[in-house]
């Protein structure tokens, strides 16, 4: 198993690629540490993994909030012992507007939730990482942040900040043995691309057009599934990328190709 007795910490679990990391990390040999927001959600997540034979806990958390992400990474480390990896998920959108008409007073909410909640998550980790001798901490990050997608300015603007800190993370926590890599998600195939391309139907667009527009944009040929982009994740979790450090890699099935 790619991360057998591995304890995992995970935010931003909602019903896009944070739940199905934490249940794929759990099929791997993980114990799973979870945060978000929606405890209604939360709950139903982590009932899957008790279900299924997986060791979880959750506990509802905003990462914009210091106090609430010491206490989930407090009483998750008091329930397995160890921390070894982290993964930064959590986000909010921001206003889907373009740059130049954003609201310039509402871009730090966005840059809050997702670099300094990241930071707030990785300090929080550091301590128990520490104690086991290094660990991995993965930053979701987006392709938008090098290929602008319209409406995007806001969240790929929190997501840029979240890929300058990543390396700044990754020289600073690489004294103790603590990697930390962005990866830059494209066109993800789970619930909130399909939900937008529900959208796109019922606004009078045949479904093949509108798939047909995302995919003629990826070499593949594909969009890409979420279990897959978890996956690659979940690999940089485990020992196998124990000398990659300060890393940003495209997740998009060649849609951008960083040079």
């Amino acid at each position: 198993m790619l991360l057998k007795d591995k304890v995992v910490v995970i935010s931003g679990v909602g019903p896009g690629l944070g739940q199905t990391m934490a249940k794929l990390a759990c099929a791997e040999g993980a114990s799973v540490i979870l945060g978000a927001r929606n405890e209604k959600f939360l709950a139903e997540v982590a009932g899957e993994i008790e279900a299924s034979g997986g060791q979880v806990f959750a506990q509802s958390t905003d990462v914009a909030d210091t106090a609430q992400v010491s206490a989930l990474i407090a009483a998750g480390a008091e329930k397995f012992g160890r921390i070894d990896g982290l993964v930064n998920s959590a986000y909010i959108h921001g206003d889907w507007a373009p740059a130049d008409v954003a609201d310039p007073d509402k871009v730090g909410e966005v840059v809050n939730v997702i670099c300094q909640g990241a930071l707030r998550m990785a300090q929080a980790c550091l301590p128990h990482m520490k104690a086991v001798g290094g660990g991995s901490i993965v930053n979701v990050s987006t392709q938008s942040t090098v290929k602008p997608f319209a409406g995007e300015a806001m969240y790929a603007a929190g997501k840029g900040a979240l890929n300058a800190l990543t390396r700044h993370m990754a020289n600073d926590f690489g004294q103790h043995g603590i990697r930390v890599n962005a990866l830059r998600m494209g066109w993800i195939g789970g619930a909130p691309v399909y939900a937008y391309i529900d959208s796109q139907v019922a606004a009078g667009i045949d479904r093949d057009v509108v798939v047909k527009s995302i995919t003629d944009r990826i070499p593949l040929g594909i969009i890409p599934p979420e279990d897959d982009c978890a996956r690659a994740v979940l690999a940089f979790l485990s020992d196998y990328s124990r000398v990659i450090n300060g890393a940003s890699v495209d997740v998009n099935g060649g849609e951008y190709m960083a040079p």
